[in-house]
């Protein structure tokens, strides 16, 4: 039998195993789409690593890396300002933890089911592979939409929400973060409940705090400054920049606002960001300074920067703001904001690169059309991680006592976040998927985790 006859034998029996596997994953999630839309995408990356190494199927990595070390539902009861009585439904996934402490965020939002919660904390093994620091995956929320409530019924909730969630987590076993929903507010109110219950103030619980007690430099900033310092080591290796490009950015939380301001830092013109009403178009360039006062400081619409600027348009429905023009798209909202429609929309006006700012804002479909029309395309699980990067950061600095200047936090997360594009670079190339950054990204992360569930034995 020649060496290519070999080697199709094993593809053959690797693709049958990762279809065994999936359609197992199948039957027993069959209402979770998105955890399986998650499984699947990463699971079609990686039969070329099952080929060339067959003891990850002898031990089962596949099989163990879907199923949660654990996973925890509870109710959520908290009074509003009139003294109405309502109940949310808690949740938090310890996915895997063969790199470390469980680590991922906290979403506050309506649309927090299991299924959402498991598809984030399976990325977030891959995520935080890619940065290289010691931390698991795990994830969790409520689905509470703070949206509307003000901050003594959000201060309630928190504390109702971490009364229950205590019992799970500490420094070296669960660190939450911050998500859709929950920013420094939100982290300040679950940290102050968390150290009421235990006597102590274990500053290494959560990571997002504010700076006088643990925070750190840059985390704010740290997920949307890092999808632009990934995405431009991609454009440079692709003989051009950010300078002079159009780029268009959906949100207009923490991600797509600091991404906003580093795509202008590098000499782009962002014209369009959003927010779940709708979308703001400016043709001279987004005011960040607005848009920054508007959803910071007085938290309201996207619609009212156009009273500011009469010559900016509001369009209701942000999903159309992938029918303007632009250099590079920036996706930074929610999960499958951009679908197959959209992106055909964009790769006929000439889109260059995307960036995926959010956790799996591209259907596959759409990822797929963006791979076969040329279109550089940043994964999340790689251009998203430098929130993750940052708050293992914070860690890091908890455990120390230390205090990073802002340069020092920047040029950490700057240098992690062109580390990860290497690895995925490498590793599409070293397994016959070159070019394929999303891939690359997967197979590199498994390996790193999979290497180290075999080193424990079955756990």
């Amino acid at each position: 039998m020649t060496m290519s006859a070999v080697r199709t034998a094993e593809q053959e029996v690797a693709q049958q195993y990762a279809a065994s596997v999936f359609a197992e994953v199948q039957r027993r999630n069959p209402n979770e789409p998105e955890f399986l839309q998650a499984v699947k995408e990463v699971f079609d990356s990686l039969v070329p690593v099952l080929a060339c190494r067959p003891e990850y199927m002898e031990q089962a990595i596949l099989e163990r890396l879907v199923e949660p070390e654990r996973m925890v539902t509870f109710r959520v009861p908290w009074t509003d300002d009139a003294g109405r009585i309502h109940v949310n439904r808690g949740f938090r996934v310890q996915f895997n933890s063969a790199l470390g402490p469980y680590k991922g965020g906290l979403r506050f939002h309506p649309s927090v089911n299991a299924s959402i919660v498991k598809f984030l904390g399976f990325e977030q093994i891959f995520k935080n592979a890619l940065t290289g620091q010691p931390i698991g995956g795990g994830k969790g929320g409520a689905d509470f939409d703070p949206k509307g409530k003000s901050d003594q019924e959000i201060m309630r909730f928190a504390q109702s929400f971490m009364t229950e969630l205590y019992r799970h987590i500490g420094p070296d076993v669960d660190v939450p973060a911050g998500d859709i929903g929950v920013g420094a507010r939100e982290i300040g109110y679950l940290f102050g409940q968390y150290k009421r219950i235990r006597g102590a103030h274990e500053a290494g619980v959560l990571t997002g705090k504010g700076m006088g007690y643990g925070g750190s430099l840059v985390r704010k900033e740290a997920t949307g400054f890092g999808v632009v310092y990934f995405v431009e080591e991609m454009l440079r290796d692709a003989g051009t920049s950010f300078d002079g490009k159009t780029v268009v950015v959906s949100g207009s939380g923490n991600v797509a606002m600091y991404a906003m301001q580093k795509a202008a830092e590098l000499g782009a013109t962002v014209v369009a960001c959003s927010d779940s009403d709708g979308f703001i178009h400016d043709r001279r360039g987004i005011r960040l300074e607005t848009v920054k006062r508007l959803k910071e400081v007085e938290r309201k619409r996207i619609q009212e920067y156009v009273k500011e600027h009469p010559g900016a348009e509001y369009h209701e429905g942000s999903s159309g703001i992938w029918s303007i023009p632009c250099d590079i798209a920036l996706p930074c909202a929610t999960q499958n904001e951009l679908d197959l429609a959209a992106a055909e929309t964009l790769v006929r006006n000439g889109v260059l690169a995307v960036g995926e700012g959010a956790n799996m804002p591209c259907t596959l479909e759409a990822a797929r059309l963006f791979q076969a029309h040329g279109v550089h395309f940043a994964p999340a699980k790689a251009a998203n991680a430098g929130g993750v990067a940052v708050s293992a950061l914070e860690m890091a600095q908890n455990r120390m006592g230390a205090s990073w200047s802002f340069a020092e936090v920047d040029a950490k997360l700057r240098a992690i976040m062109q580390d990860i594009y290497r690895q995925s670079v490498q590793a599409a190339e070293a397994f016959g998927r070159a070019g394929d950054l999303g891939a690359g990204a997967n197979i590199a992360a498994f390996l790193r985790v999979a290497d180290a569930m075999v080193a424990q034995g079955l756990v």
